[in-house]
């Protein structure tokens, strides 16, 4: 059991905390290239998450039956799950069409012609950096759950 522990904790911080990098990444004020290269970044952080967080989950579901932690219906665990939902929503349907988005438009040849963010794509990039810090609200919010259940029985 304490095994399946580690792998959760483990997994869980492996799997959320790359996408505390996307603050940085994704400032506000950089120029054309910086942007590109923080988009390259966030492709190759873009695994974790994925490989990290499923893993997350599957091994949490596996504690939870093989363990004695109660009623389903705890607010920690419930608010978790929520959570993690949130995040995926967040994650899949808005954030990542939007990195796209931004990625295509910085790629275009009339954007490569010019080293400052035109405006759209900076309106998108300022939506993506909200996206972002409502995720990591959201991951937090988990970590805190995580912590604390206890206090909630």
């Amino acid at each position: 059991m304490k095994t399946l522990v580690l792998i959760h904790v483990l997994s869980a911080i492996i799997g959320i905390g790359p996408t505390f990098f996307g603050h940085i990444l994704l400032k506000k004020k950089q120029n054309l290239q910086e942007l590109k290269n923080s988009l390259i970044y966030l492709k190759k952080l873009e695994i974790f998450p994925k490989i990290g967080g499923t893993i997350a989950v599957l091994s949490g579901f596996l504690l939870y039956f093989l363990g004695d932690y109660g009623s389903f219906m705890q607010l920690w665990l419930i608010g978790t799950l929520v959570l993690y939902i949130f995040i995926q929503i967040t994650a899949i349907g808005f954030l990542m069409p939007a990195l796209e988005k931004l990625q295509q438009a910085v790629s275009d040849e009339d954007a490569q012609n010019n080293d400052r963010l035109q405006a759209d794509q900076q309106e998108l990039l300022n939506k993506i950096n909200h996206l972002s810090w409502l995720i990591s609200i959201f991951g937090i919010t988990i970590f805190v759950f995580m912590i604390i259940k206890p206090v909630f029985g």
